[in-house]
């Protein structure tokens, strides 16, 4: 039943979007005519620096991870991190309903080393301080370009962004302190172990394994490790932002670039279109809309036009490059197919997809990681 109502949303947002966006009769000849403008020899060194920065954005997505697997007692080598960080980053583009995260920590579960439940929390912390470094880049941005002229859901929309994720924040930080309480408190206030008793004991044992992954947070130089990564990773995509936008003949500050991308980043929080087909296309235009002008989200325009063809252009870029390095990996030895297909069930004894033998998970840090996490009556991958 929540798959279906994950799908019916994620199908209800695509026709939502591409309603918004879908370009009139004007538009439409507007649009062929900026496409046709771009030239290999003018667009073309723009192109190969956008991919440049690219691929430096995807590496620096991928290595942060390996902080937060590391106090859970996970060492992955960089190429394997990397190939399970490519197949993961496709999954979550080409997977509607945010389905596409939970493959990420199924390829790296290991039975009797980590659950997957486990690593799903180190993803659920990479979401929550992606969120709040999101969040802030949006309001101070935000704050920095409103004037007469903004459009009135602008700051709102930036007060409630942060007010999600502080709360988000401040509850992983209950939970990490008071990790059964925590669990134990939320499912009360859900009524669930009133409901289906039997169900809300099996949750809290899996929301209990989740928090182990919350680690992390008690380990200062780890957490300052990902944050720098982190930073380095949205400060360089806000760069490729403005870079392609530049190239596609927009006169869009570096503030207005990191205030599109910090947008998109938020929306695409929301249930997601298949591809975030239109959705990624309609934040984008918005985002542009405050610092070219609302004529750069008025159908109808040049304006208009142009930027509907750079988000267009962005977002096939970036389905290009996301789909490409996932098959890459899925070529190499790291990540097989059958791993792949495997890691759509989360439970370990269920699966047959656990990480390669020549690759152990050193134990020494397993129990120190146990020691760590502070949950009684059980440790790093017993479910």
């Amino acid at each position: 039943m929540k798959l279906a109502i994950n799908l019916f949303l994620s199908v209800a947002m695509l026709a939502l979007s591409l309603w918004l966006i879908w370009p009139n009769h004007e538009t439409g000849e507007y649009l062929r005519a900026a496409i046709d403008q771009l030239t290999v020899r003018d667009f073309g060194p723009y192109l190969l620096g956008y991919f440049a920065l690219l691929s430096v954005v995807h590496v620096c997505r991928s290595w942060r991870w390996h902080y937060l697997l590391e106090p859970i007692g996970v060492r992955l080598d960089f190429a394997r991190l990397l190939a399970v960080s490519s197949v993961g980053f496709m999954a979550i583009l080409l997977v509607p309903a945010r389905l596409g995260e939970f493959v990420r920590p199924a390829l790296i579960r290991k039975k009797g080393h980590v659950s997957a439940a486990a690593a799903l929390g180190t993803v659920a912390v990479e979401r929550i301080i992606d969120g709040l470094i999101v969040s802030l880049m949006v309001f101070g941005c935000f704050f920095a370009l409103r004037g007469p002229e903004a459009p009135g859901w602008m700051m709102p929309t930036a007060y409630i962004a942060l007010g999600i994720f502080a709360v988000a924040t401040v509850g992983l930080l209950l939970a990490l302190r008071w990790p059964a309480a925590t669990v134990r408190t939320s499912l009360r206030i859900s009524l669930l172990p009133w409901v289906w008793p039997r169900l809300a004991e099996r949750i809290e044992g899996k929301l209990l394994d989740l928090i182990r992954g919350f680690a992390v947070m008690k380990q200062p130089k780890q957490l300052a490790a990902f944050a720098a990564w982190s930073l380095a990773y949205w400060g360089i995509n806000g760069v490729s932002t403005w870079l392609l936008a530049r190239g596609m003949g927009l006169d869009l500050s570096l503030l207005g670039a990191m205030a599109t991308m910090g947008l998109v980043a938020v929306g695409i929080s929301l249930p997601n279109s298949p591809g975030l087909v239109g959705q990624f296309q309609w934040l984008t235009v918005l985002g542009l809309s405050l610092d070219l002008g609302r004529a750069a989200a008025e159908k109808g325009t040049p304006l208009y036009a142009q930027v509907l063809a750079y988000a267009i252009i962005i977002h096939a870029l970036q389905v290009i490059w996301y789909v490409g390095t996932g098959l890459a990996a899925l070529a190499t030895r790291h990540v097989s197919f059958s791993e792949l297909w495997a890691s759509r069930k989360l439970d370990p004894e269920a699966s047959a997809g656990h990480a390669p033998a020549s690759e152990p998970v050193d134990p020494l840090p397993v129990a120190r990681a146990r020691a760590r996490a502070g949950v009684a009556g059980a440790g790093v991958g017993e479910d």
